[in-house]
């Protein structure tokens, strides 16, 4: 256990340095990010649930895929807005600890479902004669608790062994959260094993799922290009374009930040805020609201809802 000097210890988190006005304006931003994160998600969420066609694999994913969204979302945005409203801009030891904690859970649990989805849809395209049978409730079920399960571990190996530190220096964090990079070096305790332990998962879960995905979506592609219709294959391509476009950015901005030490500056906030609020606004798009088999769901509840309107 941490002694008092650790529990006790206070941070100051820095975020955007800039004029009040600034301020007002990322907060306007912000909220209306989060807003909207929350208000897509959700509606993937209602509309797969209520449409019994949508009950299949890759939408059983696109629900867990939300649901990490909004979790990830409304950890890091209310905090943030807060941040740029206060005066008092400081966070305690064990509000630094429960970010970095939910950081490497919902980081690591949506990269191991992004992965799931990578391959539900190489088996469903490459592979559809066997698909029923290799995609199976059972094992689908079984891929989205293991997400959950290994971001657990991930999260307590990373944030364990930071009760160990103690902070005898500044203790100024540039930065809108408690990320890893900047927290470790405000340390005095040697960081020899934090280090070690960040370097070692973030290489096994970051590039042990970014490979597999881009490898499915090699098979995937090279499938495409066999269909034998040209609006097909533009279909398919813009579609498979769209998710690996947001996929590699999701690890590669991840991966560099944690990867290299934190300075501070603004351009690795931007960064930071790519993975951490970009992208769960952006998935609920590219995932689902560009999908067919949605937007007619979403056209049959909103006409359902309207009948119903009408008859009260």
């Amino acid at each position: 256990m941490p002694d008092n000097q650790t529990t006790d210890t206070e941070f100051i988190l820095l975020p955007f340095p800039s004029s009040l006005h600034i301020h007002y304006a990322l907060v306007f931003l912000f909220l209306l990010i989060y807003f909207l994160t929350l208000t897509g998600n959700l509606l993937i969420m209602t509309v797969i649930k209520m449409d019994s066609h949508l009950h299949t694999p890759m939408y059983f994913f696109l629900v867990n895929l939300s649901f990490f969204d909004i979790f990830y979302s409304s950890v890091m945005v209310p905090k943030l807005v807060q941040l740029l409203l206060a005066k008092n801009k400081t966070i305690s030891f064990n509000g630094c600890l429960a970010q970095i904690g939910l950081t490497f859970f919902l980081a690591s649990s949506e990269s191991f479902i992004l992965s799931a989805m990578a391959y539900d849809r190489y088996s469903a395209i490459c592979n559809p004669l066997i698909y029923v049978m290799v995609m199976s409730k059972r094992f689908c079920i079984f891929l989205a608790c293991g997400s959950c399960l290994l971001g657990v571990i991930n999260s307590l190996l990373n944030t364990l062994p930071l009760l160990r530190l103690h902070f005898c220096g500044p203790r100024i964090i540039h930065h809108y959260s408690c990320e890893m990079p900047e927290f470790l070096p405000l340390s005095c305790t040697d960081l020899f094993l934090n280090k070690m332990i960040l370097f070692t998962t973030m290489v096994m879960v970051g590039f042990g799922c970014f490979f597999p995905i881009i490898f499915s979506y090699t098979r995937i592609i090279s499938a495409i290009l066999k269909i034998n219709s040209a609006s097909g294959r533009s279909k398919a391509f813009s579609t498979c374009s769209s998710h690996v476009i947001v996929v590699t950015l999701f690890f590669l901005t991840g991966l560099g930040r944690y990867l290299s030490p934190g300075t501070g500056s603004i351009l690795e906030q931007v960064i930071s805020l790519q993975y951490t609020t970009v992208t769960p606004l952006l998935n609920p798009i590219i995932y689902s609201l560009k999908n067919v088999e949605v937007k007619i769901a979403i056209k049959k509840m909103w006409e359902k809802k309207s009948i119903l309107s009408g008859t009260y």
